[in-house]
């Protein structure tokens, strides 16, 4: 039995299908003029809408799209009330109109619920979706700390921490574009900063929460002082795995014994993972961290098996 998934995010156009055990996923980003710092929701829906097909064509050149059992896309950001982003529309429009051409049920999640079971399942720890943990969501437009426990096939996110103003991957988006370096600019901060020295800002931790605007400004200050390039990646990077480690350390003290998954886009950052790694945390695979549409893929799955899908 197999199940495709569609997950249209604001930078990425994606399709995979998955088995039950493994999987393919067929994923592009979308593109950004050189020097600006994003889309906007109508260029970004248009750019889907072109992509989706070329998409399916690779899954299909694969030998996957056979014998699909339900479709499943992701139709919003989060699974909260009001969440919504007109980009996930190409998506959810493609995932039913697939469906009710092959007659198979369709299966609705929000693209964090997506990154949870992705990063779970790439990391070989599908199990975490069947018990309380925390997570990271950490993305170009989300830095959020969850306490996340199983909802029937899915999962429910419960908000605890994290930013109060720009995300960690804007932060990192900025710096690079600021840098001279393309957007998304995550990878190619993070392999700046190898070269770079060891310095970070310890950012003030209210609780779970944090702000990271003022480190824009010590960017910006840095660039304009002649600061090398690498130093202030690496300075970008280490100020924001120290600040997730230290609200990372503060919820382990309230939620004792608890697993720690960290997924999206800026979880596949190097720096990151050595500053979390010891506390055990669990990582996605790189490939499955950036936007995908394998979780939704993988949760339609279990929505199938546990019969909850007709």
């Amino acid at each position: 039995m197999r199940t495709l998934g569609i997950d249209t995010s604001n930078y990425t156009t994606s399709a995979a299908v998955f088995d039950g055990e493994g999987g393919e996923n067929a994923g592009r980003l979308l593109e950004v003029r050189p020097g600006e710092l994003g889309l906007r929701q109508s260029d970004a829906l248009f750019q889907h809408v072109k992509a989706l097909p070329g998409r399916f064509s690779q899954l299909k050149e694969g030998g996957w799209l056979t014998g699909i059992a339900a479709v499943g896309a992701s139709t919003r950001p989060r699974a909260v009330e009001g969440s919504y982003m007109p980009c996930f529309l190409a998506g959810e429009s493609q995932g039913r109109t697939l469906a009710a051409a092959l007659n198979v049920p369709f299966f609705a999640c929000s693209h964090q619920q997506g990154h949870i079971a992705a990063a779970a399942w790439s990391a070989g720890r599908l199990d975490l979706l069947d018990r309380p943990m925390l997570a990271w969501h950490l993305s170009g437009g989300t830095t959020e700390l969850l306490h996340v426990e199983p909802e029937g096939v899915n999962v429910k996110a419960t908000l605890l921490g994290g930013t109060s103003d720009i995300s960690a991957g804007q932060l990192i988006d900025r710096t690079g574009v600021l840098l001279g370096l393309p957007f998304p600019a995550g990878k190619a901060v993070d392999q700046l900063a190898q070269n770079g020295k060891n310095q970070k800002f310890s950012v003030k931790l209210n609780g779970f929460t944090f702000s990271l605007s003022g480190m824009e400004n010590k960017v910006k200050a840095m660039a304009e002082q002649g600061t090398e390039q690498a130093d202030i990646a690496r300075f970008a990077l280490l100020t924001v795995a120290d600040v997730v480690r230290r609200a990372t350390l503060a919820a382990l003290k309230e939620y004792p014994g608890l697993p720690v998954l960290c997924s999206g886009g800026v979880a596949s950052n190097s720096l990151l993972r050595q500053v979390m790694e010891p506390l055990g945390a669990v990582f996605a695979q790189p490939r499955f961290s950036t936007d995908n549409a394998m979780g939704t893929a993988i949760l339609t799955w279990r929505a199938v098996k546990a019969g909850e899908l007709t």
